[in-house]
This record gives structure tokens, sequence and C-alpha cells, in this order.
């Protein structure tokens, strides 16, 4: 039985429960740290908060700064793995794995023990080599283009654009990729020169969107009746056992024991969330925890998950 489909009809009422949900989010101090070794990120006023509920019959519930736009980060490699496995499918696995990797998700030590085939594509190597296999033999700005084009029309609007600043800062500062990148080639798993395959990851994490667009673009992952089919049924379950296991970095456990949904987070704050059949929630507060993840998002996605009585488990 999908989430919540006993009782579907008496749902509690979202419309009650997401203000609170903002109000009791602001009612403490204790907001997290921003990422501050991405300049353009550490600007960001931690202080902030939105949520954005999208029902499978397309029913849109928000609350908090649900129409800021915020970088969305990692939560971008969750479209850009569809991206990858549509134009090679599982070709992809022979160059990335699929299991947790129980480390942060910019490891160079876990890379090196296992000879540059990265853990999961959700990690930065992993998504490194993903980004690699959307580059293919094109230029860059195409494969930005697809990935953008992507993103736009799960999300079903076209206001959704790259900031420049925030791509250009990750670049600047982005060292630990680079040698992820570097060390990724010297063991023949990218296709293009690092310099370009980093050029494009750089830019398509820096996807800027609101709250609203994100959990409007998540729709695809939600499988329902009357969604963007943008992807099989097969592959969705796939991408969201993927987000369950993988999408918190060392962190997926705990956010698997708390929420019990499937979910993909980025250190811009955002979380994607998806309750098969039922809803794409998406979540932002700057402020992240030791995982990385964002503080006050994932206590919100527990919080609701409660509520909603929401779980896959």
């Amino acid at each position: 039985m999908r989430p919540s489909q006993a009782g579907a009809t008496e749902l509690p009422n979202l419309d009650a429960i997401l203000p609170r949900l903002n109000d009791q989010m602001r009612d403490d101090d204790i907001w997290g740290e921003v990422a501050d070794y991405i300049p353009e990120l550490a600007r960001i006023d931690p202080r902030q908060f939105a949520i954005a509920v999208v029902l499978a019959d397309g029913t849109l519930h928000s609350a908090g700064d649900a129409d800021t736009p915020f970088s969305v980060q990692s939560v971008t490699k969750v479209f850009t793995l569809a991206i990858a496995l549509g134009r090679i499918g599982d070709q992809l696995w022979t160059r990335v794995g699929r299991e947790p990797s129980g480390r942060a998700f910019n490891s160079i030590v876990q890379l090196e023990q296992e000879q540059g085939r990265p853990r999961n594509p959700f990690i930065n190597a992993g998504a490194i080599v993903t980004t690699d296999a959307v580059l293919g033999n094109r230029q860059p700005r195409e494969a930005l283009a697809e990935i953008v084009q992507f993103v736009r029309t799960a999300a079903g609007t076209d206001d959704i654009h790259i900031n420049n600043k925030v791509a250009a800062s990750e670049t600047t500062f982005g060292h630990r990729n680079f040698a992820l990148a570097h060390f990724l080639a010297s063991c023949d798993n990218l296709t293009n020169r690092p310099e370009m395959t980093l050029g494009t990851y750089f830019h398509h994490c820096a996807l800027e969107m609101t709250t609203v667009q994100l959990a409007m673009a998540g729709r695809f992952l939600v499988d329902a009746p009357g969604l963007p089919r943008l992807v099989t049924p097969r592959r969705i379950r796939r991408l969201n056992a993927l987000m369950l296991t993988c999408g918190h970095y060392d962190g997926s456990g705990d956010f698997a024991y708390r929420v019990g949904i499937p979910g993909k987070s980025g250190v811009g704050g955002g979380i994607l969330a998806i309750v098969p059949g039922v809803a794409s929630i998406a979540v932002w507060s700057p402020g992240l925890n030791r995982y990385g993840n964002s503080l006050k998002g994932t206590e919100a996605l527990a919080s609701l998950a409660r509520q909603m009585s929401w779980s896959i488990f």
C-alpha cells in the first residue's frame, strides 16, 4: 500500500499544518551554519524557512519564504541522474555505484580506496561522473540547456535560471571538486576534460528555484496519473530508492529513520522529498546540520511526515 492511501480523503488540513510548521521553525534561534566554503552562499541569511507541498491532484500548499529563489545545489543531481539514465541507461552503473557512502559528500579518501568508481551518483564524485555522461561529446552549453529545459518542463515554468555568480564562486573555490575530477580522470572515469565536466557541474548546481518551483519540479517522481511523465515508472522507482538510501550523504540513514520518505538535499539548504503516489515536498532553510543538510528543513519534514502519517515503511 502506498503512503496515506488508507483514509486519503481524510488527510489533515495542510493549509493549517504548514503555517504552524513555519511558526514552529522560527520559534528558536538555532538555524545551523550556511555553506561558507562557497562565498556566494556564505552571504545568505540563515534565518529563512520555506515549505511547499504539491499533492498528486496538483493542489499546491505553501508557507514561509516559498517564493524566494535559492541555489538548489545538489538537489539538481536528481534531475541530471534522470537525464543520464535516459541517455546511456544502465551503462552508467559501470562507472558509478548505488551504495550509501557512509562518508562526507566530497570524500577523496573513499574515491581512492574504491579506485575511482564513486560509491553513488549523489556524492560529488558520482555526480561529476553523471554530469560527464550527460555532457557526452557536446559542448557544456548544450548539456546545460538540456538540464535547464528538463527542470523547467518538470516545474511547468520557464522562470528558472542559473545564477552565474554562484557558479563562478564554486569554480573559483571548488578545489576539492577539481581534485576529485582529476582523480576520476586518472582512473579513466571521465570522457571529457575535467575542466569541461566541472564547468557543466558547477553551473547546473547553481540553478536557482523557489520552494514552490522545486516542489512542482519534483512531481515527475510522484508517479501518479496526470503528472509529468518525463521518465518511466521503473526509473522513477529507482530514482526514489537512490534518494532514500543516498540522498543525504552520510546522514541518509538518519533522514530515513526520522522522516521515512525519499529525499535529496543540497548545501544551499533545500530538500526535495517525495511521498510516492501522493505528494512532492520542497523545504528550504539555508542553515545546515553536521551532515551538510538543512537543519530546519529536516526538522520540518520529520514533523510533517508524522502529522500526515507519510512514510514508505
